[in-house]
């Protein structure tokens, strides 16, 4: 009988944390809430995983930015961009593209890439770069290596759009590569799990708090950002950013 029990509880817990992982992966479950009151701006990245939006839907809850992968590495540019740039526009959205770096390709291939395909426009935001490890190549740099790289591909865009990129790394990435270095660019942070932590030589400009969130017009998980201020920086800062 005793077995018995322990065998009951064993497939309750089970059960329990299966259903809390499929939850979470679902974007039903979330370890960040936000304060609306701290944190008012509130955004979303995308691009062609996420299939058909309905971005009217999703500016009508709230959300005033957008992040659409434009390109990653040297030749990839994403399919849906150019839809989803024009749509969430119309929709009222403000809109910045973003650049998957990788590794295996150099900074001006990369450069090249991007600004074959994102067109200038003054209600863009700062084009951004995606440092992280998640999806990369095998190829391992080190800080002096992918700063050579990097450098080059952000002066090449900083020159064409006029306007400084966005870092978005990842909690891991930032801590191996971006700790020691100072640099003016604005810092877009992904961590999941807590409130973000770079060292006090950096401040955020934007905060990627949840992978697996819930927009309504669009099916399926997509992430959630915040903007580090309120409502008056932010005018302020899209007003200075054009």
């Amino acid at each position: 009988m005793k077995k018995f029990k322990v065998f009951q509880i064993l497939i309750f817990v089970i059960g329990f944390l299966l259903a809390v992982i499929y939850a979470f992966d679902q974007g039903y479950f979330r370890f960040n809430y936000p304060s609306q009151s701290q944190f008012p701006i509130r955004g979303i990245d995308v691009s062609h995983h996420q299939s058909d939006i309905d971005w009217q839907e999703v500016r009508n809850q709230g959300i005033e930015f957008a992040f659409i992968k434009a390109t990653e590495g040297g030749d990839f540019k994403d399919p849906d961009f150019e839809k989803n740039r024009l749509l969430a526009k119309q929709a009222g959205l403000k809109i910045g593209a973003y650049h998957f770096f990788t590794f295996c390709r150099t900074g001006i291939e990369q450069a090249n890439n991007f600004n074959d395909v994102v067109p200038r426009e003054a209600t863009f935001l700062p084009p951004v770069v995606d440092l992280e490890f998640g999806g990369n190549c095998d190829k391992n740099l080190s800080p002096e290596e992918l700063f050579y790289e990097l450098n080059s591909f952000t002066a090449i865009l900083e020159e064409h759009f006029g306007q400084k990129p966005i870092y978005y790394t990842t909690q891991a990435f930032y801590e191996k590569y971006l700790t020691q270095k100072t640099f003016s660019n604005p810092l877009w942070i992904r961590n999941i799990f807590r409130k973000p932590r770079p060292k006090q030589i950096h401040t955020w400009t934007f905060w990627q708090y949840a992978n697996r969130g819930r927009v309504r017009g669009i099916h399926g998980p997509v992430d959630l950002n915040v903007f580090h201020g309120t409502q008056d920086e932010w005018k302020r800062y899209t007003v200075k950013t054009r």
